[in-house]
């Protein structure tokens, strides 16, 4: 199964999406990662990591495992691009829109997190705001993290979206050892 997290920067994407990869022994394959590598090597970049994301996703899904795919993810054109991947391996895709829902806290996560990826810049609260982030077109899970902590956000993503193999008492199992 695919399932692809997607919000705006500062939303609590890639920490669900983290605790989402623990809980299910998923493969966490996040966007900004391998832009960043890329800027790392001297290249330009314009949205190439979403075409690298998508053929190791593809390669992983091929191999049998759950991928999670982290990035902004904002257009319908990306999101279609994710379902196609899932098509062409013949896998269930889920789409998990992250929001949160209060604008103060999210300026705030914004304005005071730190870059966990060496020299990756990350965006100011300007920038967020004035993303071209489209409304949606398809159906999803909306987790808005100004009501749900991690815990809960994870909870309900297993619950919603019933990954085979994975009950949502394993996944809590699987948290509570791996820290």
């Amino acid at each position: 199964m695919l399932v692809v997290f997607s919000g705006l920067p500062g939303v609590g994407k890639t920490t669900i999406a983290r605790a989402f990869a623990r809980a299910t022994g998923a493969t966490h394959i996040r966007v900004d990662s391998i832009e960043q590598a890329m800027r790392d090597a001297g290249w330009t970049v314009e949205g190439q990591g979403y075409a690298v994301a998508q053929a190791v996703a593809e390669d992983n899904l091929r191999l049998g495992r759950i991928v999670i795919a982290d990035s902004v993810n904002p257009w319908p054109l990306t999101r279609r691009d994710w379902r196609s991947v899932a098509e062409r391996v013949g896998v269930r895709a889920a789409d998990v829109e992250i929001v949160c829902s209060d604008r103060n806290e999210h300026q705030r996560r914004v304005e005071s997190r730190s870059a966990d990826i060496p020299s990756h810049r990350l965006p100011t609260w300007q920038e967020v705001i004035e993303r071209d982030y489209r409304a949606w077109d398809c159906e999803r899970l909306v987790i808005d993290t100004a009501q749900l902590d991690v815990e809960q956000s994870v909870q309900m993503i297993l619950s919603s979206i019933a990954i085979v193999g994975v009950a949502p008492e394993e996944a809590e199992g699987r948290r509570d050892r791996s820290g």
